[in-house]
């Protein structure tokens, strides 16, 4: 099985900037896309955003110009650049490997926007 691990959240005030990490390890060979997800208190899990092992990219419209996704397939690790961070931004951020039928969860990192 696969096992993903994040890193990299703390707490930043408005407008400033962090870069989350996702760490995959074990049988990976299956992985075809990673995405990151958020959950703020009280609220459904939302993507926010997506890459293929090719490359290609997707993000929900209220990071769009702020995050960037990207991967380091030599070291088995996802990136999310996250740039003018916002209060809003304020969440548990998760990512999550699909690799045939299978679904692989990290445990999350806590993101915290405020001054």
């Amino acid at each position: 099985q696969v096992q993903l691990v994040e890193s990299g959240g703390g707490l930043v005030q408005p407008g400033g900037s962090l870069r989350l990490s996702c760490a995959a390890s074990g049988s990976i060979f299956s992985i075809n896309t990673i995405s990151w997800y958020r959950q703020a208190p009280g609220k459904g899990r939302e993507l926010v955003a997506f890459i293929t092992s090719g490359g290609s990219t997707i993000y929900t419209d209220s990071v769009k110009g702020r995050f960037t996704i990207s991967r380091n397939n030599a070291k088995n690790t996802v990136y999310l650049q996250m740039n003018s961070l916002k209060p809003e931004d304020t969440a548990v951020y998760y990512c999550k490997a699909v690799g045939g039928t299978v679904l692989y969860w990290g445990q999350g990192t806590q993101v915290t926007v405020s001054s």
